[in-house]
């Protein structure tokens, strides 16, 4: 383990031989260990270079260790703060994969104009949306974050959602796990569920998106602003791999529990699917503020949660709960539905098992 701190395993078993041994030689080294003197040498210099062992003062030729406490501790907060960067290059790096994304579509939408299509203005998207949906002859899938609905977004969605269902159109709408925060709006979502559509709730999800009959999708321009614009995609391409990210979320989110918050863990030492969210939001480096934004709920609900997590790791720091959240398995696979602190993990649900849901408009009303 000590590896992870720049320590090889020669220098961590020389450094581990000086401080069972304090005021060796490095003739004495060499005995002790067995080892060629060129091999003592080399693990000598890493051990030195990363201040674990200096020449003695008192006894020259003789080796002395620096205290682990003293010594490791530094190489750790070292780490610590490398680590921390580096997430801050990876927030700068999406930022600008972002940007480059705009740009690209931007550049090529008066080539691509038949395939897509960008709308301006909450007006506008809003009776574009309503367009969509009165062409809309078989499915309507849709990522709806934000948690609670607002009233205005509930009022909006109810006709439209009729006139859907009247047409036959099947509508499956996926919303994050906090909208349980919100009684009126888990009511709206049992609404939909008694009108026979279909809900499912999980932990985070990238964006909000509408896809009519697996032809078109409306996806916001901005994931963060939906006020600032909306893009229409027709491509086939686009399209294929849009209804491919909705399968795949469906399939690992949880049925609409019917008023109660669904996947709370029957021991202490088990994850919920919000609580493995967030381990897994805090590995990509995301800010406190962007987690709470993907899990629709408070900044200062998503630090307490991170905070839980922390104590109940026994970290320290961000750093080391998730080297010990890997560790303990409560990071496993993506197929993994919960974790437990043991590594072990529950049977996902029936994807068969499933409730009702609403269609969502971009900003404000759902379908």
């Amino acid at each position: 383990m000590l590896e992870l701190l720049g320590l090889g395993k020669n220098s961590v078993e020389l450094y581990r031989a000086v401080l069972a041994h304090p005021g060796l030689s490095v003739e004495d080294l060499t005995d002790h260990l067995r080892w060629p003197a060129e091999r003592v040498r080399s693990a000598l210099d890493e051990c030195v270079r990363l201040s674990l062992i200096r020449p003695s003062w008192e006894t020259p030729g003789t080796l002395r260790p620096v205290p682990p406490d003293v010594g490791l501790q530094a190489l750790l907060a070292r780490q610590e703060a490398d680590f921390l960067e580096r997430q801050r290059q990876m927030t700068d790096a999406r930022v600008e994969v972002s940007r480059l994304v705009h740009d690209y579509a931007a550049a090529q939408r008066e080539s691509h104009h038949i395939e897509t299509e960008r709308i301006e203005g909450i007006d506008e998207i809003r009776s574009r949306i309503e367009e969509l949906s009165h062409c809309c002859q078989e499915s309507l899938l849709a990522f709806h974050p934000g948690g609670g609905q607002s009233a205005a977004s509930r009022a909006a969605g109810r006709p439209l959602s009729e006139t859907l269902h009247n047409r036959g159109v099947v509508m499956h709408t996926i919303y994050l796990d906090s909208i349980y925060n919100d009684p009126e709006s888990v009511d709206y979502a049992r609404w939909l569920l008694r009108s026979g559509n279909h809900v499912r709730t999980t932990g985070s999800l990238p964006s909000r998106m509408l896809i009519f009959d697996r032809e078109q999708a409306v996806v916001p321009i901005d994931p963060d602003d939906s006020g600032a614009g909306a893009m229409v995609f027709r491509s086939a391409g686009i399209l294929a791999n849009l209804c491919e990210l909705f399968d795949q979320v469906w399939d690992k989110a949880v049925p609409l529990s019917g008023g109660k918050r669904p996947r709370q863990p029957a021991e202490e030492n088990e994850l919920t699917s919000q609580e493995q969210t967030v381990l897994r939001l805090l590995g990509e480096g995301l800010t406190d503020e962007v987690v709470a934004r993907r899990l629709g709920v408070s900044v200062r609900t998503g630090r307490r949660i991170t905070a839980d997590l922390m104590g109940r790791l026994g970290a320290k720091s961000r750093f080391q709960a998730g080297m010990r959240a890997v560790e303990s398995g409560w990071l496993g696979g993506d197929d993994d539905r919960a974790a437990t602190l043991d590594g072990t993990a529950h049977e996902p649900a029936d994807p068969l098992d499933e409730l009702p849901d609403d269609a969502s408009e971009l900003r404000g009303s759902s379908v």
